[in-house]
């Protein structure tokens, strides 16, 4: 295990999530730029670039050198071009320019980046990296009791998460289902 190894480092949500809903709901289109922040093992990565091939470019970034190499061996097995894997610090500045991102997505990490107290760092480096109009893309879990998922009282619900944004130019759109667990929150950077 590295030093810095993040909280939930080695689990993921994307067993729980409908994969089909999160796929119409991120309303991903050819040609755009998906940052998958905090993507440990890179699940979703893989699943979206399987799914939409290379007309969608994916930066996967996270702190966990385990999970960025575990990715990047599976991107070789599965012949990937689309995938763009990186060892990063979600909460310092990112490897990427300003203003390059079509979609950000956050995939049941915010609530550990909240409880971690360096929430608004990593909001201020989405806010940079996100094209105006641009979106983000919130995976958490529902404000209930687990298993699974982290303790009902470091959930945040669609609301808690919107309340957090403003700050940051992201403007509430909408609230998405995602299975018995999890919901998707969208949000839009204000135009420029």
């Amino acid at each position: 295990m590295s030093l810095h190894q993040p909280i939930a480092a080695g689990k993921s949500s994307f067993d729980l999530v409908d994969a089909e809903a999160l796929l119409t709901a991120l309303d991903l289109m050819p040609g755009q730029v998906l940052l998958d922040l905090a993507c440990g093992r890179g699940a979703y990565s893989l699943h979206l670039a399987q799914r939409l091939g290379p007309e969608l470019t994916i930066h996967a970034l996270d702190l966990w050198q385990e999970g960025i190499t575990q990715l990047q061996n599976d991107i070789k097995l599965l012949k990937i071009t689309s995938i763009h894997p990186a060892v990063a610090d979600a909460s310092q500045p990112l490897p990427l320019a300003r203003a390059s991102i079509d979609v950000c997505l956050l995939a049941t990490v915010l609530h550990d980046f909240k409880a971690d107290g360096n929430h608004l760092a990593v909001l201020a480096q989405i806010q940079r990296v996100v094209k105006p109009g641009g979106r983000l893309a919130v995976l958490e879990f529902k404000v209930k009791d687990g298993p699974p998922g982290p303790p009902k009282g470091i959930r945040l619900g669609y609301q808690a998460v919107g309340n957090l944004l403003p700050p940051f130019g992201f403007i509430q759109r909408e609230e998405k289902d995602m299975g018995p667990n999890l919901y998707l929150g969208s949000f839009v950077a204000a135009p420029a």
